[in-house]
């Protein structure tokens, strides 16, 4: 699978501990930055990136998932979540991991490095890219709303007030 990472300045040397772990287990990662540490860096652009190339991947049919990082990792959850067809959920435990992808079938996780170890972190991902999605109706339909009102700005059936 191809993995896509972002994150900033407080999740670089998680970032590249991960790389290492994801490319172990057989995954090709591609990076989105920063290369280098910076502590007045700013998420927003590699985010985005990360988010924008997992959307393209998976609407060319490549089997593709993202992780962002940063210091409590909301923002990069925000960022991440402006890219249409992005669903970036943030994980603070194993469970939260598993249900990102079974019910929301989230393509991007979120994960605050100044938050958790890494032995943590490692669980959580590897969770998260062994997680199908559940393909239940109540959770498809629920997407779909949130894809339709991405593209429309409205929900069928669902007046928004």
């Amino acid at each position: 699978m191809r993995i896509h990472i972002a994150t900033d300045h407080a999740g670089l040397e998680f970032s590249k501990d991960l790389q290492e772990h994801l490319v172990s287990a057989g995954h090709v990662v591609t990076d989105h930055g920063p290369q280098s540490y910076d502590p007045l860096d700013d998420y927003p652009a590699f985010c985005i990136s990360a988010a924008r190339a997992v959307v393209a991947d998976q609407r060319a049919g490549v089997e593709a998932l993202g992780i962002v990082f940063g210091g409590s990792g909301n923002g990069e959850a925000i960022a991440a979540n402006k890219v249409i067809g992005a669903r970036a959920a943030l994980v603070w435990n194993t469970s939260t991991a598993e249900l990102a992808r079974q019910h929301n079938d989230a393509n991007l996780i979120s994960i605050g490095a100044r938050q958790h170890e890494i032995d943590e972190v490692i669980g959580f991902i590897d969770t998260f890219i062994a997680t199908p999605f559940s393909g239940e109706e109540r959770h498809a339909r629920r997407i779909a709303q949130l894809a339709e009102y991405e593209n429309t700005g409205a929900i069928a059936g669902h007046p928004l007030g």
